[in-house]
């Protein structure tokens, strides 16, 4: 657990939830548990989940999978704020964390202020998490009223200069770097933190170390760097993988530790050596992802529900989605280790060898 995860974490036991719903919270965990022992395919209330507000974008990125053959086929629209209201009186009192992003721009939500100080007056714990591109018309404005109520900004990067601009399409570098420098500011003496991430392709790789130089140099103190997932992505084959294992990569690897040790300021994290089997995804039972539009998708990496989903909050409460027929036997393949075909191609499940 890195330095920003402590402290968030330390900042949600300073303020967990009073009265009868703190005795709910406790009651949740030991359900949590006891299902876990006995290896049930049921859940507890989530403690974390990922409310999809937009799935508008401004940007048209060769890394998200919105921009390849599933993505073009789903429906956009953004969260009605009467159903995101449903959705946290629903689970507030069981929640840790609540991720905010989806497929879209966070900020292009209009009533984004609104959802937040919701959750925050249902408790000030709960943790809020966004991600963003921070390169929206007046992004500043919109991210201004919202410091020091979200906890954590990610800003999505993909690279610098050229680099950036070939793969976060119809973005400019210039009015990203200025937006970044101004966000860091704003967020100096705030409760907020900012971090970047960068999904590491072909076309970025040799960057990582740049990209450690470029976060101290802004003053941005957490650094992800995470890999490219092919689940939904449909142009590239798997053998793509592949390169995470291949020598010029290892040795931008090597290059990425000397920053690292260099600019020591900076908390970085990086896997790209992880097993796989569906049995390594966390999903099925996590970070539960609700759509604009209300379906429960499978992950964020294919969040189409389209394709496959567990119903829809509008008909039934989120508890009982997650534990109805179908997503229990998602979690019966889960526990044979049995990929489902939905699933093909995700870097959790297919090996590189």
């Amino acid at each position: 657990m890195n330095k920003r995860r402590l402290s968030k974490a330390i900042g949600r036991l300073l303020n967990l939830p009073k009265g009868k719903y703190l005795f709910l919270y406790f009651k949740n965990k030991g359900t949590h548990y006891y299902h876990k022992l006995r290896k049930s395919k049921e859940v507890a209330y989530p403690s974390n989940v990922m409310l999809e507000l937009t799935n508008h974008c401004n940007l048209a990125c060769t890394t998200c999978p919105r921009e390849y053959e599933y993505g073009k086929d789903m429906d956009k629209g953004n969260m009605l704020v009467e159903r995101a209201k449903i959705i946290i009186d629903d689970i507030w009192p069981y929640l840790d964390s609540i991720g905010l992003t989806g497929m879209g721009e966070t900020f292009l939500y209009q009533n984004i202020e609104e959802i937040v100080d919701y959750i925050k007056k249902k408790n000030k714990g709960i943790i809020i998490s966004v991600s963003t591109n921070a390169v929206i018309p007046n992004f500043i404005q919109k991210v201004s009223k919202v410091i020091n109520k979200i906890d954590t900004i990610q800003i999505s990067i993909d690279g610098l200069g050229e680099t950036y601009e070939s793969i976060r399409l119809k973005s400019n570098f210039e009015i990203l770097d200025e937006n970044i420098r101004q966000l860091v500011a704003l967020c100096a003496k705030s409760s907020t933190t900012t971090m970047l991430n960068m999904v590491v392709t072909k076309e970025n790789y040799f960057q990582m170390s740049d990209l450690v130089k470029y976060a101290n140099e802004v003053g941005i103190k957490y650094l992800d760097f995470s890999q490219l997932n092919l689940a939904a992505v449909t142009n590239i084959d798997v053998s793509y993988y592949k390169f995470y294992q291949s020598n010029e990569f290892l040795d931008a690897i090597e290059k990425l530790e000397v920053a690292i040790k260099e600019y020591d300021k900076v908390t970085i994290t990086y896997n790209f050596k992880t097993e796989t089997g569906f049995q390594k995804c966390p999903f099925p039972w996590s970070h539960f992802y609700i759509c604009w539009d209300g379906y429960i998708a499978p992950c964020c990496a294919k969040p189409f529900p389209k394709l496959l989903n567990f119903g829809n909050v509008s008909d039934d409460k989120l508890i009982n989605l997650l534990n109805n027929e179908e997503y229990r036997g998602f979690r019966t393949l889960w526990f044979n280790n049995k990929t489902p075909e939905f699933c093909n191609k995700c870097h959790f499940t297919v090996s590189a060898k």
